[in-house]
């Protein structure tokens, strides 16, 4: 028992040349083979070792074998992620293109073809068949023309295709569908009318202004007021309209036509689409100003002819010395104009703001005064005279807005004249100017026309009759000439 004695076992002796004998050797190996391994003895039977075709000798032949079958598990590993990646989905990926195929694998099967190798996809629709050049196949009873509904309705069914690719389709052709000529004429249409829309929808986005934003033409124009000194900065919008959007922004340091740039300036960027802009073309056309130039066919023209006409009105108005902002410069449709109020903050609105009676009655007779000067020395009529169009600044009246404003001997201009005193009289009226004429007084005031009238409907009877003989007489002449007969100058009312 002792572990440092000797074995038990004795050795066979034998001879050496029994020793270096080569079927000795080869009968030892074997048995202690035998004694480690015996299942591997017994799964050597098959072909894979002791195969008579196969000659397990050659290393080549040994590793192409071991290439082969780790390739086989590199395969199927793959197979199993596909399949856990794919699950129910109905579209599915495949790692084919990443499997290892080796021409001398005979283990595949068909069943381990993917879908894929083969030349049928059994997910792609069939096309439908086209009738040949004669128009019909088959012969006697069989025969089948091109009119025929089911050959029609696939025909149609592919021509689908051919839309625009936002009009979503579907997969008529994998059901089978077959459209009738009414509903695909219908189709058809529809996805045309879809694709204008979206073209219109997209150029109204790229060329016109919306509220509190510009166009990029619009952006390009402000950035290079900025880039050439004109203007320091731009700080954002402080007002929006109907007609236009006004932003606030600092002047520069340099000059413009011999003007000297305000240290703050009012931007007025007139819309480049309106809709009103069709009911309002009555202030431009009947201007003989711009009626050579007025075309309903271009309202981006109209645009920049209103940007136009509100700078010649702004002007008249400046040398006349009525308080309104002064024009600096006029690009396209964006008009610079010297800014009414200060520090950003813009002067309120004569709705706005609460007067004392004394600012009030001011207020009155100063507007009183600048109508007629407006009428008498500027020639032109505010058209749109209102508490909203009216500033307060500096304790006294600003007017603005004056891109509608059109000479009295226009075809509607006593209209509007009478429609701007009667918002200044009930406004004045119901602010508690005791002194505040009415509108059939005021109008009297401005004008210097004597009309009298008993009531309203005669007083504007007769002003029509003034404006259709002033036309006639125009048509006759070819001039812009007053015909209203008035008793010398309007009197200039002061407190």
């Amino acid at each position: 028992q002792c572990p440092w004695g000797t074995p038990s076992t004795t050795s066979i002796s034998c001879s050496l040349a029994d020793v270096m004998s080569e079927q000795l050797a080869k009968e030892l190996q074997l048995e202690e083979e035998n004694a480690a391994f015996p299942e591997v003895v017994a799964a050597a039977e098959g072909p894979f070792i002791t195969g008579e075709n196969i000659d397990t000798s050659s290393d080549l032949m040994l590793a192409q074998m071991l290439q082969m079958e780790f390739d086989r598990e590199y395969d199927a590993q793959l197979r199993r992620e596909e399949k856990k990646i794919n699950g129910d989905s109905k579209v599915s990926i495949s790692f084919e293109n990443y499997r290892k195929v080796h021409p001398y694998d005979s283990d595949s099967s068909e069943d381990e073809v993917d879908w894929q190798d083969t030349r049928h996809d059994p997910y792609r629709a069939d096309k439908p068949t086209t009738t040949p050049r004669r128009g019909f196949i088959g012969k006697g009873k069989d025969i089948t023309t091109k009119h025929d509904e089911v050959v029609c309705g696939r025909k149609n069914t592919a021509r689908m295709e051919n839309f625009a690719p936002e009009f979503q389709v579907g997969d008529g052709i994998g059901m089978d569908l077959k459209l009738s000529n009414q509903v695909f004429n219908a189709l058809k249409q529809h996805a045309y009318s879809e694709e204008r829309r979206s073209a219109r929808l997209h150029e109204k986005k790229e060329h016109s202004t919306a509220e509190k934003a510009v166009d990029p033409k619009t952006r390009l124009l402000l950035y290079k007021m900025v880039n050439s000194g004109m203007l320091e900065t731009i700080t954002g919008c402080i007002s929006t309209g109907k007609e236009s959007v006004v932003f606030h922004a600092y002047g520069g340091n340099s000059a413009t036509e011999d003007k000297v740039i305000p240290p703050e300036c009012a931007i007025k960027v007139f819309k480049t689409t309106l809709n009103e802009f069709k009911n309002r073309d009555k202030y431009i056309k009947d201007d003989y100003r711009f009626k050579d130039r007025f075309s309903k066919l271009n309202p981006r023209k109209i645009i920049r002819m209103w940007a136009e006409k509100e700078m010649h009105n702004l002007t008249r108005m400046q040398n006349a010395g009525i308080p309104c902002p002064e024009v600096v410069i006029l690009k396209k449709h964006v008009l610079v104009m010297s800014f009414i109020g200060q520090d950003q903050v813009p002067a309120p609105k004569l709705k706005d703001v609460a007067l004392s009676s004394e600012d009030m009655k001011k207020a009155y007779y100063q507007i009183l005064n600048m109508m007629q000067q407006l009428y008498k020395e500027c020639n032109l009529v505010h058209a749109d005279l209102s508490e909203y169009n009216m500033l307060w600044h500096d304790g006294k009246v600003w007017l603005i807005d004056v891109s509608q404003s059109v000479e009295p001997t226009h075809p509607h201009g006593l209209e509007f004249l009478f429609r701007d005193c009667r918002n200044v009289s009930q406004f004045f009226q119901k602010g508690g100017v005791a002194e505040a004429l009415n509108e059939r007084e005021l109008f009297n005031a401005v004008s210097g026309l004597n009309i009298t009238a008993d009531n309203e409907v005669d007083f504007q009877a007769e002003i029509e009759a003034l404006e259709k003989m002033n036309e006639d007489h125009v048509q006759n002449h070819g001039k812009k000439l007053s015909t209203f007969s008035s008793d010398g100058d309007p009197p200039i009312y002061d407190e």
